[in-house]
């Protein structure tokens, strides 16, 4: 199982919007679905780069932020 921060970050890395619009609503964090949806809505609709650079780093900021809360699995041999 691959978690949603991980699915978003190659998906926002890659450029791949409709796998992160499917992960917008899959997802069971709100403030990770919130974050998505706000940088698509600017990146479809804002004439302004800043505005979509702006929520575009938001993301990442919070996919990063999620990322080191999130306990890892260990695998032992």
């Amino acid at each position: 199982m691959i978690p949603d921060y991980d699915k978003a970050l190659y998906y926002t890395l890659w450029g791949q919007w409709d796998d992160l619009l499917v992960l917008m609503v899959r997802t069971n964090d709100d403030l990770l679905s919130k974050k998505i949806q706000q940088f698509l809505h600017s990146y479809n609709y804002s004439l302004d780069q800043r505005t979509i650079i702006e929520h575009h780093d938001n993301l990442l900021y919070y996919i990063d932020h999620a990322m080191k809360q999130t306990p890892t699995l260990t695998m032992e041999i």
